[in-house]
């Protein structure tokens, strides 16, 4: 997480150049996405709309995958774009309150992209495993086709000459044919079972990490909000003196200190397929509370009790 703080000390230097690369990308993955190495036309994705007739649907899961990702991506990155843009928003409000929470509310939702980001790497992560799936599908591929001419070439010549004696060369050719098939199929489908459990295991383990992490985030959010007084009022009278800086520091403060402090439950997901993953740290652990705390309460579910000061 951003130690500095403030989402505004990290984009002075660019100025502009956030909001212009952004409005240049569009919003969408078109552009920035193009240029990773993993989208985009070229030879080889040409090739890769003619498959054998056994990987096919796992060829287009596989493609599928890969727009899931990329919308993650764009998530992540639209994410970053409207905290930076809320941020600046506030600083110019000529609010105190609002200027400082609104800065840190964007850190959070800055955090919060950062998150998806990662989920969408663990997402490209399991995709590629599965890739395994489908390159020892297309290997299997001939061999079934092989002895499926075989078989056809035997039944045709003993329908014209079931005295010759190509009969029985070609008998002894499809004996080894389904040994090597036999062979194949078996190695697929160990690979099969292994890396379909391997890639699934992983996205769900990161589909955990990420609902928990952003959790862990969300909370925290509600208590910079908390900070800011929204008592109405009435015209003529000057805006109330905002004197939480020091607590809203320390608050994202505290969220990195969770964030770092998270870890996977050790036990894991069992042979029957429940995942056990908890967050360690007792603050993300505890629920949530109904209401956000007042600024001058105790950090309740995510300070363990302790009055921020």
């Amino acid at each position: 997480m951003n130690r500095a703080l403030s989402i505004r000390s990290s984009n002075r230097s660019s100025g502009t150049a956030t909001s212009s690369t952004h409005s240049s990308t569009g919003g969408s993955h078109h552009g920035s996405t193009m240029t990773g190495g993993r989208r985009g036309f070229s030879l080889s994705s040409l090739r890769g709309t003619i498959q054998p007739e056994l990987s096919k649907r796992l060829f287009k899961l596989i493609k599928s995958e890969n727009n899931l990702v990329a919308a993650h991506e764009t998530a992540g990155r639209e994410r970053v774009s409207i905290a930076t843009q809320l941020s600046e928003w506030g600083e110019q409000s000529g609010d105190d309150g609002i200027s400082d929470v609104s800065d840190k509310v964007g850190v959070i939702l800055s955090e919060m992209g950062e998150q998806e980001d990662n989920y969408a790497h663990a997402l490209d992560d399991s995709r590629a495993v599965l890739k395994t799936i489908r390159n020892t599908e297309k290997s299997v591929q001939p061999s079934r086709d092989g002895r499926a001419k075989i078989a056809d070439d035997i039944a045709r010549l003993k329908a014209k000459e079931p005295e010759s004696t190509r009969l029985v060369v070609l008998e002894q050719e499809l004996v080894r044919a389904e040994a090597e098939n036999m062979v194949a199929e078996a190695q697929l489908t160990n690979i099969t079972r292994q890396k379909l459990k391997e890639a699934y295991t992983a996205e769900f383990l990161a589909t955990i990490e990420r609902a928990d992490k952003q959790l862990i985030l969300a909370r925290h959010g509600l208590r910079l909000l908390a900070l800011l007084d929204d008592t109405p009022v009435v015209p003529g009278d000057v805006s109330p003196h905002y004197p939480h800086a020091a607590q809203a520091r320390q608050i994202l403060n505290d969220a990195e200190d969770d964030l770092r402090d998270w870890r996977m439950a050790a036990d894991g997901p069992d042979d029957g397929g429940d995942a056990a993953a908890t967050p360690t740290s007792p603050k993300a652990s505890i629920p949530p509370q109904q209401q956000p705390l007042s600024p001058k309460s105790d950090r309740g579910s995510l300070s363990g009790g302790q009055t921020v000061g």
